[in-house]
């Protein structure tokens, strides 16, 4: 039997006591069983990194995921859940560098081990899988938590060796010496598409310098850079073969520099007197030869001389610099391709850490950045140097530490990313779907502009390159599982952790000389490691069964800043693979900021922890804000202000049930003992309408669902409960649940509250599953035992299109525009909703709306609290509204003369309708008066609506709203008790009265005209408050023990008393 549910909603005590349910009843399991024999819906979960606590942007991406996993496990469909956690990389190492006070990449090997650290690294990774999985499952994130997929087991590992043995059989990798994106505080490689988006504006020093020619006496070169720490490697200057070049004399001494530049650079070198001698094109400057300007500092650059000289390229440009680009092949990848073409030296005197090695002579031992300060002094001393300045400028960074990179020439293993580029373009253009479709435009833009994949690290936590180099013929090996690496294993292999270092120590006999095979010290680029998630967490190639059920698969969301990451290698691998997609569908969701659109740390204050909305409001609530607050795709800007409009609307929806459970409770409804056919037949409007809406809610939740369109899934059932179920439907059916005896409208109104509710905790059941949990077992469970034990093992709502009226939900429209309309009129009068008045008049915008209204002129005359209700046509006339014509005297005076008076008398003599239909249709009137015609325009005549004295009106979409605000001694009467009413309300609630418990009231007021007025509403009084006895008398005569307060009512004092009675 449904009970009374309790009177506020505490999501602190209920949420943890329904997820400690769901644990001690398997219910989540249970919710699989049920879905076990249905289509298998592949989930891929995008792993996030293990190196700390969930901040919101990891909430709001889990929160998406879980919503859409419920909603189709609730369609029917077998969906598999699995976790995913990447664990390996540089996220993990540097909280362990931080736990273990590592300054440099060194101290790992040479003070603390690479063993020790491999476990701290990987005890790190389980601790914080430990601790973010509690902190989700907290956020009712509902996953195969016990069995997630992780990327540090042999098996993952196992799956990425064969993944890159497939890449060297078809020949897509290769170990080739490149210049690189390189971290100096890691020493490690990166990859072109990891440093995507780590662009930050960084200062850093400018110069202009001048190369002198060695066969030309006082001519020069005349370069910019604003890497001056690239100079020591300068092996060449690069000029556009196709460009003009001038020579300007300044003086003495002569500089060459594009000719579209000079007068730009002169400006910016202070040079005012100055003139071009002539010019020639790129090309006409190539071979000539220059001194390097520190070859005295860099004796290695005394060996190379031969190279310093002019060279071609297209790429310069003529937007920035002088058009004479400084070219190091050792650290610029346009330098290293150009370097090629023209076999300059990849000279590169840099080492891992970013300082510069022996062969950089005087700077040997600095720090690339700490140098730029002495070069620049060398080159001010040697007269090489022009001008120095500061530039801001985008910069790459590190994406883990935030270090400013380095170009840095290496020897690396790519993966051959160029020969596949336009099958990746062709497959992702035919078999995935972007949402939203914007983003298949920018990631295909990203993938053709990409180049190879560097996928080598020279790190330690990762998995190890499968790569085993002959220490005699130089024979590459590479593995593709445990089993291959064993039987090639010079000595026998027992249980082994596929990582460094033990991996290190396992050496092969080379197959062609069979010397022993060592394997190279690299691990993989973390990326790899995700992108081969899709088949790995299935366990193939191992387990081949299970992949090829369910790969591809058919759903992924992440960050936008994945796009040109883990979307990218994922086809890029998979490709590689399989010359086929990995997934179906990927969603891009934004970034969490905080409400001025700034991203959120710690420096800057504006950290919101998830966790802190949860203590504070609960975990329905930030799910429901967080896809309620903007379109998935873009940015989230989190607000407070927007948590509590959201907590506010559970507050109204848990008072929705708490009024259907109360009332119904009294009743003793059941809704298994209804004749369903013969309440439809006493359904009245209302009724009809709101079994239309929530139908209509749920065809339109549905189909959002079904688009990713998660912010009209919320908006659309958040309107729904403030708008349509409280403010109007409860509305409504509130005097009828109060109805007695046993009556039809009572009993239809419990069957469309139960039916409505029923679906609609369906509804928010993926996206609020602790409140609509309670509020199942309150309403459905109490009255049916059989009912699945838990509301999320319902089926999705379907839809009853029969029940679905559009018409009358239009109609419904048009009626609560002019409740509205009456609520600004009264506003305007400062009437009060609660006060009834005489007479409320509508004149329609067209017979269609006053056809419509009269079908519902009931519900309309009732919320409007009128006595009477006057519905007028567009061209009807009554005494309470009149249309009138008002032209517009003094411009038909300016126009016209004298002849204005008669043209005023004839438009006020004339059918006002014809009037205004023939302005509205023409944009004029003709009139013929004594026997000239003449035209009347817009500007010269209006209408107006002519109301008697005490109405005031206002407009609506569909026409106009008049209510008299005259109030009779019968109104009075009634509006002291409906405002008398309220106040007992109040105290009955403070008395923690039960709703049908009765009571003795006493109305005290020493207003005598109250006393007469108050007893004409006596049955009233006694009927909204429960009274057995109900007294009125003056305010001194209540002297009766009880509850007493004493209450001011617009000015007049009332002493109210209300006193329990005995059980």
């Amino acid at each position: 039997m449904i009970q009374p549910a309790a009177r506020a909603y505490d999501a602190q005590k209920s949420e943890p006591e329904i997820q400690a349910w769901w644990q001690t009843s398997n219910t989540y399991e249970k919710v699989k069983e049920l879905r076990s024999g249905a289509r298998p819906w592949y989930f891929l979960d995008g792993p996030p990194y293990a190196s700390g606590a969930i901040h919101l942007g990891t909430a709001w991406n889990k929160i998406i995921k879980d919503v859409i996993l419920r909603h189709l496990s609730m369609r029917g469909y077998n969906v598999l859940r699995q976790p995913g956690w990447d664990c390996h990389g540089l996220p993990i190492e540097v909280k362990v560098e931080e736990k273990l006070q590592i300054k440099t990449k060194k101290e790992i090997e040479q003070r603390v081990g690479v063993e020790k650290f491999i476990g701290e690294c990987k005890q790190w990774a389980i601790d914080h899988v430990a601790l973010m999985t509690e902190q989700f499952k907290r956020l009712a994130v509902w996953m195969d938590w016990d069995t997630p997929y992780v990327t540090f087991t042999n098996d993952f590992i196992e799956s990425a060796w064969w993944t890159l043995k497939s890449a060297h059989e078809r020949g897509l990798m290769q170990k080739d010496l490149r210049v690189i994106h390189w971290c100096p505080r890691c020493e490690t490689a990166l990859a072109e598409h990891e440093v995507r988006g780590e662009y930050h504006d960084v200062q850093d020093p400018s110069l202009f310098a001048r190369f002198k020619l060695r066969e030309r006496p006082n001519e020069y070169l005349l370069i910019w850079t604003t890497t001056p720490w690239t100079l020591p490697a300068d092996m060449a200057v690069c000029v556009h073969p196709e460009h003009s070049y001038a020579r300007v004399a300044v003086g003495n001494e002569v500089y060459i520099l594009a000719e579209a530049l000079v007068e730009k650079v002169m400006k910016e070198l202070g040079i005012e007197r100055y003139r071009v001698l002539g010019t020639t094109l790129g090309r006409g400057l190539k071979g000539l030869r220059y001194k390097q300007p520190l070859l005295k500092e860099i004796p290695k650059q005394q060996d190379l001389v031969q190279h310093h000289r002019v060279i071609c390229g297209e790429y310069v440009t003529l937007e920035e610099g002088t058009g004479c680009v400084h070219t190091a092949p050792g650290h610029g990848e346009e330098d290293f391709v150009i370097g090629a073409q023209y076999n300059l030296p990849v000279f590169s005197p840099v080492g891992p850490d970013g300082k510069f090695t022996q062969d950089a002579g005087k700077y040997s031992g600095m720090f690339v950045k700490d140098a730029d300060r002495v070069i620049l002094d060398d080159l001010r001393q040697k007269g090489a140097l022009m001008k120095h300045d500061v530039i801001t400028h985008a910069y790459p960074h590190c994406w883990r530490c935030q270090t400013p990179l380095l170009f840095r020439a290496t020897d690396q293993w790519f993966l051959r990313v160029s020969e596949l580029k336009q099958k990746i373009l062709e497959k992702n253009a035919e078999r995935v779907r972007w949402v939203p479709d914007w983003v298949a435009t920018r990631y295909a833009n990203g993938v053709e502009s990409v180049g190879d994949w560097c996928i080598s690290r020279q790190r330690y936590w990762g998995i190890p390159l499968p790569i085993w180099v002959c220490q005699q013929c130089r024979e590459t090996i590479v593995i593709g599982s445990l089993g291959e690496l064993k039987s090639k294993a010079k000595i026998e292999i027992g249980e082994i952790d596929l990582h460094r270092p033990a991996v290190d120590r396992v050496m092969l006999r080379c197959p062609r000389c069979g010397a022993e095979a060592k394997r190279v010290p690299d691990v993989l680029d973390v990326w790899f490691d995700s992108g081969i998630a899709s088949w790995a967490s299935l366990g193939y190639p191992q387990r081949r069964e299970r992949f090829e059920r369910l790969w591809p698969s058919e759903f992924i969301t992440e960050g936008e800043d994945q796009v040109t990451k883990w979307f990218y290698s994922q086809q890029v691998v998979s490709i590689i693979a399989f010359d086929k997609m990995p997934y179906r569908v990927v969603l891009m969701h934004g970034f969490a900021l905080d409400e001025h659109g700034r991203k959120m740390s710690k420096s800057m204050g504006n950290v919101v922890d998830p966790k802190e909305v949860v203590d504070k409001y609960g975990a329905d609530v930030l799910r429901f804000y967080m896809l309620s607050a903007n379109p998935p795709w873009e940015d989230l800007r989190f607000s407070w202000k927007g948590v509590d409009i959201v907590a506010r609307m559970l507050n109204v929806l848990w008072n929705v049930h708490v009024f259907a459970t109360t009332y119904m409770a009294l009743d003793e409804f059941d809704p298994k003992k209804i004749d369903m056919g013969r309440v439809h037949e006493k359904f009245m409007p209302e009724d009809s309408w709101m079994i239309s809406r929530i139908n209509s809610v749920t065809r339109d939740v549905t189909k959002a669902f079904q688009g990713f369109d998660l912010h009209h899934v919320t908006r659309t059932l958040a309107s729904f409960v403030l708008e349509d179920l409280s403010r109007w439907y409860v509305r409504l059916v509130r005097d009828r649940v109060w109805i007695e005896r046993d009556d039809p409208r009572k009993l239809a109104a419990y069957v469309v509250l139960y039916q409505s509710l029923h679906t609609l905790i369906r509804l928010l059941a993926p996206i609020m599953p602790h409140v609509v949990e309670v509020m199942y077992r309150d309403l459905v469970k109490a009255t049916d035992t059989g009912a699945p034990e838990s509301v999320h093992m319902l089926p999705w709502p379907s839809i009853d299109e029969q029940a679905v009226d559009a018409g009358l939900e239009r109609r419904m429209n048009m009626v609560r525009a002019f409740v509205e309309g009456g609520a600004a009129a009264r506003q305007q009068a400062r009437l009060k909703l609660r006060w009834p008045v005489s007479k409320a008049v509508i004149r329609a915008s067209s017979s269609e709306v006053k056809s419509a209204l009269q079908g519902l002129q009931a519900v309309l005359q009732g919320q409007l609290n009128c006595k009477e209700l006057v519905l007028l046509g567009p061209e009807e006339q009554s005494d309470e509204s009149r249309l009138v014509a008002k032209p517009d005297a003094q411009r038909l005076q300016e126009r016209l003369g004298d002849f204005s008076r008669p043209v005023i008398d004839a438009l006020q003599e004339t059918d006002v309708f014809r009037l205004r239909a023939e302005l509205q249709r023409h944009g004029v009137v003709g009139l013929q008066i004594r026997g000239q015609k003449v035209s009347v325009s817009s500007e010269e005549l209006s209408f107006e609506e002519e109301l008697p004295e005490g109405f005031t009106a206002t407009s609506t979409e569909f026409g106009r709203i008049a209510i008299d605000t005259r109030m009779t001694p019968e109104l009075q009467a009634e509006c002291m008790a409906r405002e008398l009413v309220r106040r007992l309300q109040t105290m009955r609630k403070e008395l923690d009265l039960a709703m049908e418990e009765r009571v003795d009231v006493v109305v005290g007021t020493e207003a005598e005209k109250y006393i007469k007025l108050l007893a004409t509403q006596q049955d009233y009084l006694s009927r909204e408050v429960r009274a057995r006895n109900l007294r009125i008398c003056r305010a001194s005569e209540v002297e009766e023990p009880g509850y007493m307060k004493e209450w001011n009512v617009d000015g007049d004092r009332f002493k109210l008393l209300v006193k329990r009675l005995p059980a």
